[in-house]
């Protein structure tokens, strides 16, 4: 009877274990097609700031065409947070993936006709970001639906490696393809793409016994309420949403500034590869924590890397020495993924399972809205403040200027480094946070959860 016990005992386990496996391979093979995704986005992106640029020789065109490739999924995340909750999650990635290929599809086709306008590129660009928002809550929640609590950290490193791969891999690619084709061939390759996603996403989905569990239908408005209410009234939460959206806010800074910095002291083919090299970090840092994952004091992670990226970025904007910036810049971004890991980690253990997605969404709303704030502001602030008060004989000169340098990008290093500083000092007064320190010991929104239902 004893053996028989312990041979059933081991038999079960072997069988959890199995399952397991089973469901990391599944979340393996739906990463394996985003990455493909985001390699094709990636060259998309690229190709097409090339041609608008060329087309119209006017940055500001370029600039349009990104803000409405980003702005319309940031604000449409917590739409598609909801459906998250509503409908099969798999389902809707393949509708997300499948819809958002028809705003390229168009761009090609008008391109295939001859037309030289900037307006088909402003419509489909448009159109791609719509569905996008319906696709990125719906493949966050995902992971949550198919992997343990241990495996979350581990995920979210798989996952900035996927989407980290359109700045590593996309543009060296894309510029080859550019010199043999051109555009047509990018946009070609990149529907492809959208194509063998939707397989990926679709094998997993079938192999799923049955859809989790859904609630009824509330109402589109109630349910973003419940999602808006569950982060404000938890403090932990709100407080983690706070520090990244003003941890957006300075990355958004860096983003935007340091190609104009850089292209002051060197030459575009120098800045392209000093970018590329630098992007690195980001590989490297996520391939770390995808191997070994970060499984306890996410928190105290969170807040050293946030102090150390803040650090690295005021240091960007100190030297004229393109060593010395580029290995700044570097491990900046070697700090992000710690960041953006151990803030996904604190918030999925703190979310209840059946609200994942509509929370997700207004996670991505509240945070990005830092983003969106800096690259509206980072420009004038640069132009018609920082630059001139670092002139030969700007009114800092003489002070600051002693110390960064004057002339053409000081002024743009001089709002990097403040900029940097603020990210020091937001990582620090967060540290300092219980709320924010007894998040993960907590464990979840018991309070909210059930309070949003009021």
């Amino acid at each position: 009877m004893g053996k028989g016990s312990r041979a059933l005992d081991v038999a079960m386990c072997a069988g959890v274990r199995k399952g397991m496996v089973s469901k990391m391979k599944k979340f393996s093979i739906i990463w394996a097609g985003e990455l493909i995704s985001n390699i094709g986005s990636g060259m998309t992106a690229f190709a097409l700031s090339v041609y608008v640029y060329r087309l119209t020789e006017s940055v500001s065109f370029v600039s349009l065409v990104t803000l409405l490739a980003y702005l319309p999924t940031i604000l449409l995340s917590p739409v598609g947070g909801v459906l998250a909750d509503r409908y099969d999650r798999r389902l809707l990635m393949i509708l997300g993936d499948l819809c958002s290929g028809l705003g390229l599809l168009y761009i090609l086709i008008s391109i295939q006709s001859g037309s030289r306008s900037i307006a088909p590129i402003l419509i489909g660009v448009t159109v791609n970001a719509v569905f996008v928002a319906l696709l990125e809550p719906s493949y966050k929640a995902t992971v949550t639906d198919l992997l343990t609590e241990e495996e979350y950290a581990k995920a979210s490193g798989m996952v900035q490696i996927a989407g980290n791969a359109r700045y590593l891999i996309s543009p060296a690619v894309a510029g080859i393809l550019l010199g043999l084709a051109d555009i047509r061939l990018i946009l070609l390759i990149d529907i492809g793409t959208f194509f063998l996603t939707v397989s990926t996403v679709a094998a997993v989905r079938k192999t799923l016994r049955k859809p989790l569990t859904r609630e009824k239908t509330k109402g589109m408005i109630r349910e973003l309420k419940e999602g808006f209410l569950l982060i404000v009234r938890d403090g932990g939460i709100m407080a983690l949403v706070a520090i990244m959206a003003l941890i957006c806010f300075f990355v958004g800074f860096i983003q935007i500034l340091t190609p104009p910095m850089l292209l002051a002291i060197s030459d575009a083919k120098t800045v392209g590869i000093l970018a590329s090299v630098s992007a690195v970090g980001l590989l490297i840092s996520s391939v770390i924590i995808g191997l070994f994952g970060i499984k306890k004091r996410q928190a105290d992670v969170l807040f050293l890397s946030a102090a150390a990226g803040g650090a690295f970025m005021a240091l960007t904007g100190v030297s004229i020495n393109l060593i010395f910036a580029g290995t700044a810049l570097f491990l900046f971004f070697f700090s992000i993924p710690f960041i953006n890991t151990c803030a996904d980690v604190l918030l999925r253990v703190s979310i209840p399972h059946e609200l994942q997605g509509r929370v997700w969404g207004m996670v991505s709303l509240l945070t990005q809205a830092g983003t969106i704030l800096a690259y509206a502001i980072s420009g004038v602030l640069a132009d018609r403040m920082f630059e001139p008060l670092l002139e030969e004989e700007g009114l800092l000169s003489d002070s600051v200027g002693k110390i960064i340098g004057t002339g053409q990008g000081r002024g743009i290093g001089f709002l990097l480094v403040l900029s940097g500083l603020g990210m020091v000092l937001a990582a620090v007064t967060a540290g300092r946070s219980r709320k924010l320190r007894t998040i993960r010991i907590s464990g979840g929104s018991a309070y909210a959860s059930e309070n949003i239902k009021e």
